[in-house]
């Protein structure tokens, strides 16, 4: 199967330009204004989620090690009203720079059961970014797909990252084999669920002497498939063959 392998330099790219549009989308909506996919949030909850995750990224790679934290950063309060956005437009200055010096192999704590490097970091903030500015986008109706190669390279995170480390939406946990496939770009997953236990596949070969387990197919662009995964929109906007409850456990966020 093929998967996105990003670079330091990529996902710059896609941090600078996600954050762009974040400021932008927030500049033109009421801080208590609110944000239709994350229930109960309204702008001024995301632009205090978003700066916290960028000041709290900052912290950790200014620690320099791979321990893990404790006691854990608590991010400062952004200010009420418009004020907000500069406070969280410091915040993304301070996490571009710092990004941008670090080399991608130096040590620095992550939650997922990967190597613990700044690329982790790289990576997990460009896309925090993606998915946080179309739901700001979205409150304000005008949302706008996430860029086809960072969209495919968050589906491989979810995969890769999010799910083996436990982080799942739902308590269900089945059994089956699920095919996802980025029209856009071209790109598939093949993802293999055994209750607790999440795996991906290089190969549609199924090696258990059991019978063969549920199958589902799921078709779309890669942000659609993307957001998707983080409850975001329906899989009704993807074209899907076999068991749907199988995406249902893929689901984070």
């Amino acid at each position: 199967m093929t998967r996105l392998h990003g670079s330091k330099d990529f996902w710059l790219g896609g941090l600078r330009a996600e954050s762009a549009a974040f400021g932008a989308a927030v500049a033109q909506a009421p801080p208590d204004a609110p944000v239709p996919s994350c229930p109960g949030w309204t702008i001024g909850d995301l632009v205090q989620h978003l700066g916290g995750c960028y000041e709290r990224t900052v912290w950790l790679i200014e620690r320099g090690t791979t321990e893990r934290p404790d006691p854990d950063h608590t991010a400062s309060e952004a200010p009420a009203g418009e004020a907000a956005l500069a406070w969280w437009q410091m915040r993304c200055d301070t996490l571009l720079s710092t990004l941008d010096a670090v080399d991608p192999e130096a040590p620095v704590w992550n939650w997922a059961p990967q190597s613990k490097r700044a690329a982790f970091w790289h990576r997990r903030m460009a896309l925090e970014t993606a998915v946080h500015r179309w739901d700001a986008q979205i409150s304000l109706a005008a949302s706008e797909p996430i860029e086809s190669k960072l969209a495919a390279d968050g589906i491989s995170e979810v995969l890769d990252t999010w799910l083996p480390a436990g982080r799942r939406q739902t308590g269900e946990r089945p059994h089956g084999v699920v095919h996802l496939f980025a029209a856009d770009t071209d790109q598939e997953w093949l993802v293999r669920l055994r209750g607790e236990g999440v795996a991906l596949l290089d190969t549609d070969t199924i090696l258990d002497t059991d019978e063969p387990p549920a199958r589902v197919q799921a078709e779309g662009t890669a942000s659609d498939l993307l957001l998707a995964l983080y409850g975001r929109v329906g899989f009704d906007v993807l074209v899907v063959n076999g068991d749907p409850t199988l995406l249902t456990a893929l689901r984070t966020g």
